[in-house]
């Protein structure tokens, strides 16, 4: 299993994949937050604080990880390599976690830089240190616990099919329903007292609740109960293919 994660994750950066992804996340957020004059720049804004920046990152996440994750599978079905894969002394479990594992670390590379906006916040507020901090790290766990439940999404959704834009389009329409589709409906208000159970059903409520600074262990839960009834999926997907 440890061989499949180490070829699958040097494949994303020996084909470029990680490396496009990566930057074109941190070009992206840099500029909203610290070039464009709108709401979400960082200098305008005139706060000590980098809310903008886990507001925006999950919207970017919806279209970056499916981009991310879509070749997983649907490039070993393409290629005919698929069933060369299946043959190796690995269980279904091990094949689909050590592909989910090697994207994980993609998302995770994507964030660890932008640790250099919090860091300079924290220097150039007009007190040095102004800064929420329990929050800021509050919010960058939710923000990497949707991230690998995104990506467990994608996985899933890579293992459906042979074409990577298909998987793409899967993938992105999945994780936008679980991210905005539950708090539509909550808006919506047609579910009555079930309302907040409809609520907390998306990932929107547990990510605003992880923002707060204060790490629940339902929140915690619900993101691994996803992460794990995903995999599962793509477990069952893969065995039927074989």
């Amino acid at each position: 299993m440890l061989a499949l994660f180490k070829k699958e994750l040097s494949g994303y950066f020996s084909s470029a994949i990680g490396y496009i992804a990566i930057l074109v996340f941190l070009i992206v957020m840099g500029l909203i937050l610290w070039v464009f004059p709108d709401s979400f720049n960082v200098l305008d804004f005139g706060y000590a604080n980098i809310n903008g920046f886990f507001i925006l990152a999950p919207f970017i996440f919806l279209f970056l990880i499916p981009a991310i994750t879509m070749r997983t599978f649907a490039e070993e079905k393409r290629t005919g390599t698929f069933e060369t894969l299946s043959s190796k002394p690995l269980s279904s479990m091990q094949i689909v976690l050590a592909k989910y594992f090697s994207s994980c670390v993609v998302i995770l590379l994507s964030l660890v830089p932008t640790l250099v906006f919090y860091y300079t916040v924290y220097y150039l507020g007009s007190t040095v240190g102004n800064i929420d901090s329990g929050a800021v790290f509050g919010s960058y766990a939710g923000l990497f616990l949707l991230g690998i439940s995104f990506t467990a999404i994608g996985v899933f959704c890579s293992s459906l099919t042979d074409n990577q834009i298909i998987a793409f389009i899967f993938s992105a329409l999945i994780c936008t329903f679980m991210y905005l589709g539950f708090e539509t409906i909550y808006q919506m208000r047609i579910f009555g007292d079930m309302l907040l159970f409809v609520k907390n059903l998306g990932m929107q409520a547990h990510y605003v609740s992880l923002s707060r600074g204060v790490i629940d262990t339902r929140d915690v839960v619900y993101y691994l109960s996803i992460i794990f009834v995903f995999l599962m999926f793509t477990k069952f997907s893969i065995e039927r293919r074989k």
